[in-house]
């Protein structure tokens, strides 16, 4: 062979690895995976041999192919053979986007081993798979014939999600996985609790009959296709695999970061309990989050879900996702949902392998999901199986699809279905013949004939029962849990949080810190908020609970007030004291806290998650303001606020708000407490504005306590944190509980109180230090002949039969301030008690820095009428009612809280 042709042989080979190489980029581009067909196959340049100056004489030449198909040498024919059947088959696979060169030859091996040179599947599991589709296309066939109209948000279209999920549970069970978390939105909720998580058939029928039943008594708290189950199931193999789908509502991948929490608190557990390494326990429990296509692509929660996933704190070893894919959104189409080529491409970002499946070939989802789950297992990492498939009806059974897809819906009539399919494709291979197909549909409909009928007795006996459900009595929250500690234990905690090891290269501007934290454990000096924090959750760890909190600078805190986590000045290593902290009789017991993600939806989903399995540890999300939750609130409505009621779900999960006036404009003053208080109901929250440290540190360890299993949101402070006035003393951490009520201790004679100041958090020392400077009487109410410029003052009869005016009381013997430090449930009791040792008192006002519209007045109004006998009504001072939380001038602040604190005290 001559120089020349050695040159053009040369470069053919390297033309052939271009396309080889092309093939694995971009060859799922032009891969089989519409069962609709509604475009062509795509011809794609890059996959063109042309394009390689390639020509049909260089088919059966040989080449060597870098162990294609694990072949060293091919001709091109075989060559292109090949990369057909790996990469444009039924399957399309996009990996080459990942760094890792080990990951990307590892699923490269896997592909020829399930599409190149597959083994066959074994006749069983054609059969397993052919009864899981009879299974979930006559589910959907049976509820449509016997409630025809109510909806269900059918899977047709789409049922290979059902063998799918089957296989997943079977293979994970062969692959040590002990627990499974699953979450997914309305499409096809139901088919898969009948079908794969457990016998719910009765259950889901006694439903549609209209009744509840008595097994699953939260299903009268919330739609049918919004509940959730937990289930077991013995593989083939012998194993057991507990299965738990999340109840979910229509906020459709709100439920994504409350799976994944649950699943690394079952993580967390099992490391505690087997004493297994992260490792291993991340190998034995399972997240898998079922998605919508166009939710997918179209919800920031998708994102934020995504990128928790290798994050220290979060991490819970891969994620396997699946696409429900119907290429539709409700009505919209997906060049009218979404930029991106593919509804998977936000999966991208993390380097997760995405593979896209033709939802008319089952045993292709099979062989995927194999090595899917191999993968996840190998390289604790996410993966995401793109379901291709269509939505037979509209978006529920009452929507008519072909008013805005009419082409579509064509296509959709003219599908036999993928159980039609298989079947035909089963008998052709003699798996099976027609009558055995027949006789499968025909014990599916009788199982589910014979559920409907117990179904039917059931509602039947409750129809005929007196149908009544009682209102649920509000809790009076007057009462204090002691929730004391002793000096010992103070002490034990506040040397180690002030003592770094020897060796670490502190930073010198924490030294004086860490002196104070000294000084505060001997008592020689008060108490601040983060050393009492620090001793709650030390004391907490040392009993034995477990303590999580996380937030953006949760370790440091917003306000370089925590410093829970320190940092060594040379090599940047991380040292957490209260992590240290451990008890031999309670081992459980221990602190951790995280920086989390730039996200507020995400992490607080998924500490809500974690707080529902480890229901009896403090767990924590912190705002980094209190007004960050804004963009978490369908995780506050749908789930923290409502899960008791709506799905017997209960969470201990607490919330961190920083919340207060200082005149840092709109954005950093006010964490909406009255949202909050708007959700109270039926004792769902706990919804509290401490305002010393010794009160938090209570309430922090209350929160754990038998009775409380309920989410708590605390208003937290900001300028309070360093406040002298806002101290506490030692003695105060040793004896009693959290007060939700404190009385006015400053007074000597409650008998000359005229008007009692009830006020709530900060505003509390600015009216005490603005009375304390108040020594003789004001005089007029100034505020009330004209309200000033941003601040209300209700008019109300006045009663003056005290003979009190011109005496020497000042206007301090005359005011009392009490603190209210609980909102919910409200304390009723106590405050009436409190309210009672001022039998002279003919003036209630309720104080707050909030505008009228916000805060808590709106809450308190009505609770507050009649307490105080000789006056009916109570009166607001407080800001005027605003569109925003507060004004952006710092000089105007400054303006509107003086004018609101003199018009609070001042008294005729």
């Amino acid at each position: 062979m001559g120089a020349d042709q050695m040159h053009e042989q040369s470069v053919r080979q390297a033309r052939v690895m271009e396309l080889i190489n092309a093939y694995r980029v971009r060859g799922h581009l032009i891969a089989d995976i519409d069962p609709l067909h509604a475009m062509p196959l795509l011809y794609h340049p890059e996959l063109d041999i042309e394009t390689y100056n390639l020509t049909i004489w260089d088919l059966d030449r040989l080449f060597i192919t870098g162990g294609l198909g694990g072949t060293e040498t091919a001709t091109l024919r075989e060559i292109l053979d090949i990369l057909q059947r790996a990469y444009c088959g039924k399957v399309g696979i996009e990996y080459r986007h990942i760094q890792s060169k080990d990951e990307k030859l590892w699923l490269r091996e896997q592909v020829r081993r399930e599409f190149v040179q597959p083994e066959p599947i074994d006749g069983e599991t054609k059969k397993q798979i052919l009864w899981k589709l009879i299974s979930a296309e006559q589910f959907e066939r049976f509820l449509n014939t016997k409630f025809l109209g109510q909806k269900r948000f059918s899977l047709e279209g789409c049922e290979t999600i059902v063998p799918l999920l089957d296989r997943l549970v079977e293979r994970a069970g062969e692959l040590g996985i002990e627990d499974i978390k699953l979450g997914m939105a309305h499409r096809g909720r139901l088919n898969v609790l009948a079908n794969v998580i457990g016998h719910f058939c009765e259950r889901i029928f006694t439903a549609f009959e209209g009744s509840v039943h008595p097994s699953f008594p939260a299903d009268e708290g919330d739609v049918k296709y919004h509940q959730g189950a937990v289930g077991e199931r013995e593989t083939a193999s012998g194993k057991k695999v507990r299965l738990t789908l999340s109840p979910n509502p229509s906020h459709l991948e709100a439920v994504d970061p409350v799976v994944e929490g649950m699943t690394r608190a079952t993580q967390d557990e099992s490391m505690e309990h087997l004493d297994l390494s992260r490792e291993e326990a991340m190998s034995r429990a399972l997240p898998v989050l079922l998605h919508g296509d166009a939710a997918f692509a179209g919800q920031g929660i998708v994102m934020e879900t995504l990128q928790l996933a290798q994050l220290r704190g979060y991490r819970t070893g891969g994620t396997i996702h699946i696409i429900i894919n119907n290429q539709i959104g409700f009505t919209t189409s997906p060049e009218a949902g979404r930029s991106s080529i593919y509804s998977t491409d936000v999966a991208r970002m993390t380097q997760s392998p995405i593979f896209h499946i033709n939802g008319d070939d089952p045993e292709a989802a099979y062989r995927t999901l194999r090595i899917a789950l191999d993968y996840r297992q190998q390289y604790h990492k996410d993966v995401v199986l793109d379901v291709v498939g269509f939505r037979r009806l509209g978006h529920n059974e009452t929507d008519e699809p072909s008013y805005t897809q009419p082409l579509m819906y064509q296509r959709v009539k003219e599908h036999p279905g993928v159980r039609a399919k298989y079947a035909k494709q089963l008998i052709r291979e003699g798996a099976i013949d027609e009558a055995g197909v027949n006789q499968l549909i025909e014990e599916r409909i009788r199982r589910y004939e014979d559920a409907l009928a117990r179904a039917k007795e059931i509602a039947a006996k409750q129809k005929s029962a007196e149908a009544f459900t009682p209102a649920v009595e509000e809790l009076d929250g007057s009462n204090i849990v002691n929730t004391a500690i002793e000096p010992d234990v103070i002490k034990l905690i506040a040397q180690r949080i002030s003592l770094v090891p020897e060796g670490f290269n502190l930073n010198p501007k924490m030294v004086s810190q860490l002196a104070r934290r000294a000084k505060m454990g001997e008592g020689a000096q008060p108490m601040d908020w983060a050393f009492a924090e620090a001793i709650a959750f030390g004391s907490l760890a040392l009993e034995g609970t477990r303590v999580r909190l996380s937030g953006q600078d949760s370790g440091r805190g917003t306000f370089s007030q925590r410093h829970a986590v320190l940092y060594d000045t040379q090599t940047g290593q991380a040292w957490a004291p209260l992590s240290e902290l451990s008890s031999q009789e309670n081992p459980r017991g221990r602190f951790e806290v995280f920086d989390s993600s730039l996200s507020e939806a995400g992490v607080l989903g998924f500490e809500y998650g974690y707080s529902v399995v480890a229901a009896d540890a403090l767990v924590m999300w912190e705002a980094q303001f209190g007004d960050f939750n804004n963009v978490a609130q369908s995780i506050v409505d749908q789930y923290i606020a409502a899960s008791e009621d709506k799905w017997k779900q209960t969470s201990r999960l607490t919330m961190l708000l920083p919340h207060g006036y200082e005149g840092q404009g709109p954005e950093h003053s006010s964490a909406r407490l009255e949202r909050y208080l708007q959700l109270c109901a039926e004792n769902n929250l706990c919804v509290c504005y401490p305002t010393t440290p010794a009160q938090y540190f209570h309430l922090l360890r209350r929160q754990v306590t038998a009775g409380f299993a309920r989410p708590l949101i605390i208003m937290t402070p900001k300028s309070l944190l360093r406040l002298p006035a806002a101290a506490s003393s030692l003695d105060q951490l040793t004896s009693g509980g959290f007060q939700p009520i404190i009385d006015d201790r400053e007074l000597s004679h409650p008998a000359s109180v005229e008007r009692i100041v009830l006020c709530s958090g900060k505003v509390f020392y600015d009216l005490k230090e603005a009375r304390s400077s108040v020594s003789e009487p004001r005089a007029g109410r100034g505020p009330r002949a004209g309200s000033p410029r941003g601040v209300e003052v209700a008019t109300v009869p006045q009663h003056n039969d005290r003979g009190t005016e011109g005496s020497s009381d000042s206007s301090r013997d005359r005011l009392a301030i009490i603190r209210l430090e609980q909102f919910y449930p409200f304390p009723l009791r106590a405050l009436t008690e409190t309210i009672a040792r001022y039998p002279n008192a003919d003036e209630l006002v309720w104080c707050q820095e909030e505008p009228k519209n916000m805060g808590a007045w709106t809450f308190m109004e009505s609770r507050l009428e009649n307490l105080l006998p000789r006056c009916e009504r109570p009166r607001y001072i407080g800001r005027d009612a605003s569109a925003s939380p507060a004004i952006g001038s710092y000089a105007v602040h400054i303006q509107e809280q003086e004018r609101l604190v003199n018009a609070a005290l001042t008294i005729d």
